[in-house]
């Protein structure tokens, strides 16, 4: 068997060592052009939450943002832009669609065959009858997509219930849930092939949080689109995960599982005999939720943030860096897993136990 890791005590670093972190991140930062590898280095370590600089950071790390700031301008308009369009082609329904084409191409001239916005029987083509059962049409896609916004409507509902930043009845709550909506409804056509998986809105929250709480409120105020990019780029490299025709190809969840399982037989391999041998829990009754959420579920919210700054630093994409946590996360309470039976170790792992994030990410890193 592999040593396991040995941690340093588990005491936050001291003052003076988040200071000289935030002072070099600061500097790193205001470079005219980024060194993205020395950015990568030290954003690994955890972006102090005090240098308000999490939103450039994670958007330069997800290469949302160019590595020279004097394209950061330019950049930014353009996306944002293309955003807005986005906005403007999926997510108006055929009936405003209609409305407004009808408004444009008629104007004043034929106002008198608009009744109250709608257009009259007699004018309505055949591409546009909500009946028509053309697969191109707006009324069909409008249909086909019907039931998956009323999915993302009820997760959205349902994410971080115990935030008021997502959940309540505040107008600002309200806005925030909007948002999300926004996202996942245009990501998911356009990626008709993935569309949207529940859980995909779990993924989105930590995106959006942290570009809503950008002290630059010009940033803050398009947190919605710049989520959206980042969430697509987050995205591509898990969206194996989601597929469901490939789930039990290499390249699917099924795929990752193992790589997990192979990692832990590496590092330790009396554990992974207990568990996957011995009590019968492989990776997929525990891990399944770990690696497709991006430990979105296993932490409180703070805790996932610092964890997504690692894992977002990894310059071959977070995936690799997140099965070394997730074996981490075993290798940690491995004397409670090997002293356990089934249900006592599945009841562990589906509900894993406060940690020290920065002990773990260590832990982590050791396995490099």
């Amino acid at each position: 068997m592999a040593t396991s890791p040995r941690s340093p005590p588990g005491a936050p670093p001291p003052p003076e060592f988040e200071i000289s972190r935030q002072s070099r991140l600061l500097a790193a930062l205001s470079k005219k052009v980024i060194d993205l590898d020395e950015l990568r280095m030290l954003a690994a370590q955890g972006v102090p939450d005090g240098a308000a600089v999490r939103p450039t950071v994670w958007k330069l790390l997800l290469g949302y943002l160019p590595s020279d700031r004097a394209l950061w301008e330019q950049e930014l308009a353009k996306k944002r832009s293309q955003y807005a369009a986005f906005k403007e082609e999926f997510l108006s329904n055929p009936m405003e669609i209609a409305r407004q084409q009808e408004l444009e191409g008629q104007g004043s001239e034929n106002a008198g065959s608009i009744n109250n916005g709608l257009l009259h029987r007699s004018e309505v083509t055949q591409e546009e009858h909500p009946l028509s059962l053309g697969k191109t049409t707006a009324w069909n896609q409008f249909f086909e997509y019907s039931e998956i916004i009323e999915q993302i409507d009820r997760d959205v509902k349902r994410t971080h219930p115990d935030m008021h930043f997502f959940c309540g009845d505040s107008s600002f709550a309200k806005s925030n849930q909007e948002s999300l909506k926004n996202i996942l409804i245009i990501f998911a056509k356009l990626n008709a092939g993935i569309r949207y998986v529940q859980g995909m809105n779990e993924i989105l929250a930590p995106l959006f949080f942290v570009f809503r709480n950008d002290p630059d409120d010009k940033n803050a105020n398009f947190a919605e689109a710049d989520s959206f990019f980042c969430f697509m780029e987050l995205l591509s490299g898990f969206r194996d995960n989601f597929c469901q025709k490939l789930d039990n190809s290499a390249v699917g969840i099924q795929g990752t599982l193992s790589k997990l399982s192979q990692l832990v037989a590496k590092y330790d391999g009396e554990l992974q005999r207990h568990l996957e041998i011995t009590t019968e829990i492989n990776p997929q009754f525990y891990a399944f939720r770990w690696i497709t959420l991006l430990l979105t579920q296993e932490f409180n919210f703070a805790d996932t943030i610092h964890i997504w700054d690692t894992l977002l630093s990894d310059p071959d994409g977070p995936q690799e860096t997140l099965l070394r946590i997730c074996c981490a996360m075993l290798i940690l309470v491995r004397k409670r897993l090997l002293a356990g039976d089934f249900t006592s170790n599945l009841k562990l792992l589906q509900n894993y136990p406060p940690t020290n994030i920065s002990h773990l990410l260590y832990v982590a890193n050791k396995l490099h």
